[in-house]
């Protein structure tokens, strides 16, 4: 008994956490910003290495421990987030959220900045925000299916368990709406070789659980995989 409040306690939580639970910077912050900040922001390549050959330091931090790539990542200027990199920045900082670069391109549904973060070296295994999963599970979630399968060619981990005891499969079905996103979000995961019987923390598994739902086609597709109830 005590397991299953544990677990309904957990579903209850993550279904109510904001689908995005990153915090980009606001207008404030924005307004706000100077140096590599501001040229991240703006998308300022000439001011980027201007600043970067005059000594900037290119992992500074804001407030919310957002480095000057992050703030790139946010604000979709993908030739400043180049131009950092090539300079030499940290790829996989964490914010004060535990977000990194791959992470926030996910959840932004950034396909575009989830490549230039895998081209400058960005670790797609990181395990990231207080749920301790991956950008591949908050892509999941979320049905980014492009995202899903752009983390999944460069290696990103197909089975990682965050501390809801869910998988990416898991999150696309318990979090998912079974429309055409989270479809193909799920075949993806299946045609990649995510373990279609890892249950969840009650014990019930990705197929049971898509029954529960009545997502027809995601059901189909875990059949199709010879998965268990």
């Amino acid at each position: 008994m005590k397991m299953f409040l544990i677990a309904l306690a957990g579903l209850l939580f993550a279904a109510a956490m904001p689908a995005n639970a990153q915090v980009p910077p606001g207008t404030d912050e924005l307004a706000a910003y100077d140096g590599l900040f501001r040229a991240a922001a703006d998308g300022d390549v000439d001011a980027i290495n201007r600043l970067v050959a005059e000594g900037a330091k290119l992992n500074a931090r804001d407030g919310r421990k957002r480095t000057p790539l992050m703030v790139a990542a946010h604000q979709r200027q993908y030739d400043a987030a180049r131009a950092l990199i090539a300079a030499g920045a940290n790829v996989d900082a964490f914010d004060a959220d535990r977000y990194d670069v791959i992470t926030i391109a996910a959840v932004a549904d950034d396909p575009q900045m989830l490549r230039v973060a895998i081209a400058g070296g960005a670790n797609t295994s990181l395990v990231t925000s207080i749920y301790d999963g991956t950008a591949l599970i908050a892509a999941a979630h979320l049905g980014h299916d492009e995202v899903v399968r752009t983390l999944i060619q460069f290696g990103a981990p197909l089975d990682h368990i965050n501390n809801l005891d869910w998988t990416a499969l898991i999150e696309a079905i318990v979090l998912g709406d079974g429309g055409p996103r989270h479809i193909a979000t799920v075949r993806a995961l299946v045609n990649a070789g995510a373990d279609v019987d890892i249950a969840d923390g009650r014990g019930v598994r990705p197929l049971s659980l898509a029954r529960e739902r009545g997502y027809a086609e995601i059901i189909e597709i875990l059949e199709a995989a010879g998965a268990k109830p």
